[in-house]
């Protein structure tokens, strides 16, 4: 069987070196801009060989070595940013604790990391692109052979033909309508032979699991790689993944992607944003508090609200009193609409542009809600819409936040049919299952370029 090109030259092996030579590289550039002698003096040398012994221990440790052809290149190049700045501050601290400061020029440091990570980051983009180019040509393709029912088959090659990048294709299909028989099995086995494929993907719904270990033992002589890729229908997920749990495979099927490293790297990022958007935003938040004021003494401020937060959890939520002051029968919590007479009209202005969500950046100081994150809902809507739209508590797994992936995407305000809940509670899941600092950059970016403004606000 013939290898293809990235396991001829595979990257665990080539790639470190490739990091080294950068490494040196830019040290050496950076030598010569800053300092202008050469040869470098040695405790430079030593220096760049130290880095470069770091950065391919973290790649290693990280495993930013492997799986290339499954991981998206935002994502390698994400992960390569994080291990240059964390050897960039180990480097800098190993420096200062040595009392070496004053031997090392810190703008070479800096640069000789930049650069470095420029040629690491510019190596890894050709090699990808150019991986991506041969492979529409149909080279180091790896050839799969798909087993399964005729409706989960097709699903899973129209994924593979979504994502050429990957370089799959596929080599030969057997479908079983329902549990194959002995005969089928050898059958199936003198076919993945025949086919030279390198890999088979098990396609199968949970209900046929057990025919797994059927075909695994058909192709026990087979030296191919086995996935198997279960149908889970139209059950809504969240960061499903495979992990290992009390020494058992598992198949996470619901398990929140907010890890505690995620929750404290997301506290952080709230607290230096929500600080300064709380500085940014105080003389607005007194001057609209005088105007409440003085429409009526009498009234308070701020509505406050029980709202959900994370896990379950539940919160007071602070806004600006946009309506009158109302009692509503039974605990009811009635959506505000356009044209509500309850809406004053200073009101009608605070909601229009989001000035009524200022307090919550106190919210988010306090630490129950996040600047980014799923809207929360008041406890009533909860209870209405927890029956009516089958995902929609996993939405608490994140903390609640000002603004979210749903609102720059256009559904805000209210959700008059169940169709608006659903797509709402989808991209909260999204959200969710998809965070990064840089997504809530973005969505922060978005929801200010937007002017906290938008046609559902009333």
């Amino acid at each position: 069987m013939k290898k293809s090109l990235t396991e001829t030259f595979p990257a665990p092996i080539f790639v470190p070196l490739v990091d080294a030579l950068c490494v040196f590289i830019a040290g050496f550039v950076a030598y010569y801009f800053r300092l202008t002698d050469y040869p470098p003096h040695e405790r430079y040398v030593i220096g760049m060989t130290l880095i470069s012994l770091f950065v391919v221990m973290a790649n290693f440790i990280d495993g930013a070595y492997v799986h290339w052809r499954t991981t998206r290149l935002a994502k390698i190049l994400f992960r390569l940013l994080v291990i240059w700045v964390l050897v960039g501050l180990i480097a800098s601290s190993i420096i200062y604790l040595s009392e070496a400061a004053n031997r090392f020029s810190r703008i070479w440091l800096g640069s000789t990391m930049l650069l470095s990570w420029g040629l690491a980051a510019g190596f890894r983009i050709i090699v990808m692109l150019l991986l991506k180019r041969a492979r529409s040509f149909g080279a180091n393709l790896r050839g799969v052979f798909l087993v399964g029912p005729s409706t989960h088959i097709l699903k899973v090659a129209k994924g593979m033909r979504r994502y050429p990048g990957e370089g799959f294709s596929i080599s030969g299909v057997q479908r079983f309508k329902q549990t194959p028989s002995s005969k089928d099995l050898a059958h199936l086995a003198q076919r993945v032979a025949a086919s030279g494929a390198r890999e088979v993907w098990v396609c199968l719904p949970l209900e046929m699991g057990a025919t797994v270990r059927d075909v695994m033992y058909a192709l026990r002589h087979q030296l191919v790689e086995v996935r198997f890729i279960p149908e889970f229908r139209d059950m809504s997920l969240l960061n499903h993944r495979v992990s290992e749990v009390a020494g058992h495979m598992s198949i996470d099927l619901s398990v929140t992607p907010m890890t505690e490293t995620a929750h404290f790297i997301k506290r952080i990022e709230d607290q230096v944003l929500g600080t300064f958007f709380f500085l940014l935003s105080f003389p607005i938040c007194v001057a609209i508090a005088l105007v409440l004021k003085l429409q009526c003494p009498s009234a308070p401020v701020l509505f406050k609200q029980y709202r959900t937060g994370v896990n379950g959890r539940n919160f007071k939520v602070y806004k600006f009193r946009s309506m009158e002051i109302h009692e509503e029968p039974g605990g009811q919590v009635t959506q505000a609409r356009l044209g509500d007479p309850r809406i004053t009209r200073f009101g009608a202005f605070l909601r229009r542009t989001s000035l009524d969500e200022l307090p919550q950046f106190y919210n988010v100081l306090q630490g129950r809600m996040s600047i980014v994150g799923p809207r929360p809902h008041a406890l009533a809507h909860n209870d209405q819409y927890k029956d009516l739209v089958e995902s929609y508590m996993k939405r608490h797994k994140a903390k609640p936040g000002i603004t979210g992936w749903a609102q720059v995407n256009g559904f805000r305000g209210a959700t008059e049919t169940i169709e608006k809940m659903e797509k709402r509670v989808e991209y909260d899941l999204w959200y969710i299952d998809n965070w990064s600092i840089w997504l809530d950059l973005r969505i922060i970016a978005l929801t200010i370029i937007k002017g906290l403004r938008g046609p559902n606000a009333y």
